[in-house]
C-alpha cells in the first residue's frame, strides 16, 4: 500500500530536521521544501542533510524576485505597518512560502503539508490559514500541536537527544540563545535571552546593520523614483550607482541601509493568539523605502484619499500580521490601495545618516503642491479674506459647545 505523502516546509534547522525524521517514523513519505527568499542559508548542505535523513526529494525554490514584486512592494505602497511600528518582515514572507508549498503538494500528489511553527506563535496561523485558503481539501500536520509529538519532545534537550540518536547533525550552540528569522526584507531576533523585555539587546545580536554610532560620519544621499507607488529606480548621488531591476533595487537599499545603521526596531507586540512578545528587528531597505514612499505621497496624494488610505492601512496591517493574505477582505483592500496609488509618481531625495533615512527633497509630475498658492510672499490665486468666513463657520460648533456647557 502506497504511503501517504506530506510536503514539509524545511529549514535545515533542529526542529524541522527532527520533524522530518518523526514524520518518516509515522509512516509518511516526506518531500522537503525550502523557499529561498533571501535568507543566509547553505541550501545545498541543507538539501543533503534532508536526503540523508530520508526525504524522498528536496525542492529548493528561488522566489526572491517574486517576494519583492508581489509581496514587499504591494505592502509598502500601502504604508502598512503593524501597531504603528513593525514593518511586517516575517508576516509578509509566510504567504509566499505557503503558496509554493501547496503547489508542490499538488505536483507530487501530496495529501498533507507540514510546518515547524509552534503552537504559541503567529506563524502557525499564517501558514495554516494560507494552506486552507489555497486548497480547502489539504490536510495539515502541525507537530507542535500534536499530542504524540508533544509527549515525545518536552523541550530542546529532547530534540537534541533525538537528533543524536538518529545521527542528525545540528548547529545548535550556546552562542545564539535566541531565535532568528531571516529573509530579504528583514531579520528578526526573539525568544531566549530576549524574552525579558527589560533586558537591553546586546550589540552582538544585531547582524544585518551597523550600529548608528559606528555608521559613516558623512551622509549618503540617494534618490528613489516611484511609478504608481512602486519604486522603479534608485540612484546614489554620491557615486552615481543606479538600480532599476526590482530585486537589485531592493538589495541595494538593503546595502545602503545596513551601512548607515538604518532599520533597527526593538518592541513588544501583540501576537494574534493573544500573547505579548518582544521582537528585535533589522529592516534596512524596508525602512528607507517606507520613509520615501510616505514622502512622495505627501506631494502627490489628495488629502481625503490619504485619510481613507490611512484607515485602510491599519486594517491591512492586521490582516498581513494575522495571516489573512489570501482572503476576500485582503483582495478588497489591495484593490483600493491600487487605486490610491495611480498617480503616486515622482522622485524623493533622501539623506541616509546615523540610523535615519531623512527625505530632503521631492518632485512629482502629478504634484498637488501649488507653490504660488501656499507662498507667504505671493498674493493671488487665493483670497485671504475668504478665510474669515471659513473660520467662523468652523467655529459654530465650538461656540455652541461652550454655550451649552456654560464654561467660561
Amino acid at each position: 500500500m502506497a504511503k501517504e505523502k506530506v510536503v514539509l516546509a524545511y529549514s535545515g534547522g533542529l526542529d524541522t530536521s527532527v520533524i522530518l525524521k518523526w514524520l518518516l517514523e509515522k509512516g509518511y513519505e516526506v518531500f522537503a521544501y525550502m523557499a529561498d527568499i533571501g535568507q543566509d542559508e547553505d541550501f545545498q548542505a541543507a538539501k543533503q542533510k534532508a536526503l540523508k535523513i530520508g526525504a524522498s526529494k528536496v525542492f529548493i525554490e528561488d522566489m526572491k524576485k517574486e517576494f519583492v514584486t508581489d509581496y514587499i512592494f504591494p505592502v509598502f505602497k500601502s504604508n502598512t505597518v503593524y501597531e504603528g511600528r513593525y514593518l511586517l518582515g516575517t508576516a509578509i514572507a509566510r504567504p509566499i512560502i505557503a503558496k509554493k508549498q501547496i503547489e508542490i503538494a499538488k505536483e507530487v500528489g501530496g495529501q498533507y503539508v507540514s510546518h515547524g511553527a509552534t503552537g504559541k506563535g503567529n506563524d502557525q496561523v499564517r501558514f495554516e490559514l494560507s494552506y486552507y485558503a489555497l486548497n480547502p481539501a489539504i490536510k495539515v500536520i502541525a507537530p507542535w500541536k500534536n499530542p504524540d509529538f508533544l509527549n515525545a519532545f518536552q523541550g530542546r534537550s529532547d530534540l537534541l537527544a533525538y537528533a543524536e540518536k538518529h545521527g542528525i547533525a545540528t548547529k545548535q550552540t550556546a552562542a545564539k540563545p535566541y531565535s532568528e528569522d531571516d529573509n530579504l526584507l528583514h531579520i528578526s531576533h526573539e525568544a531566549g535571552i530576549l524574552e525579558d523585555p527589560g533586558t537591553i539587546c546586546d550589540e552582538s545580536i544585531y547582524c544585518r546593520t551597523v550600529s548608528p554610532e559606528k555608521a559613516p560620519d558623512t551622509p549618503t544621499r540617494i534618490t528613489i523614483e516611484f511609478k504608481n507607488g512602486i519604486p522603479v529606480k534608485v540612484k546614489n548621488l554620491e557615486d552615481g550607482t543606479e538600480k532599476t531591476d526590482a530585486l537589485d533595487l531592493f538589495l541595494y537599499l538593503n546595502q545602503l541601509g545596513a551601512e548607515n545603521g538604518i532599520g533597527r526596531l526593538d518592541m513588544v507586540e501583540n501576537r494574534f493568539v493573544g500573547i505579548k512578545s518582544r521582537g528585535v528587528y533589522e529592516t534596512p531597505g524596508g525602512a528607507i523605502l517606507h520613509e520615501a514612499h510616505k514622502d512622495i505621497e505627501g506631494i502627490a496624494m489628495d488629502r481625503e484619499v490619504m485619510r481613507l488610505r490611512d484607515m485602510l492601512a491599519t486594517k491591512l496591517g492586521e490582516l498581513v500580521y494575522y495571516g489573512f493574505w489570501f482572503s476576500p477582505e485582503m483582495e478588497f483592500l489591495m484593490a483600493a490601495i491600487d487605486k490610491s496609488q495611480e498617480l503616486i509618481d515622482g522622485e524623493v531625495t533622501l539623506k541616509l545618516f546615523k540610523g535615519v533615512a531623512y527625505p530632503i527633497a521631492r518632485t512629482s509630475p502629478s504634484s498637488l503642491y501649488n507653490q504660488d498658492l501656499s507662498s507667504m510672499d505671493i498674493t493671488g490665486g487665493y483670497n485671504q479674506e475668504d478665510a474669515e468666513g471659513f473660520i467662523r463657520v468652523s467655529a459654530i460648533r465650538l461656540m455652541a459647545h461652550r454655550n451649552i456647557t456654560g464654561k467660561k
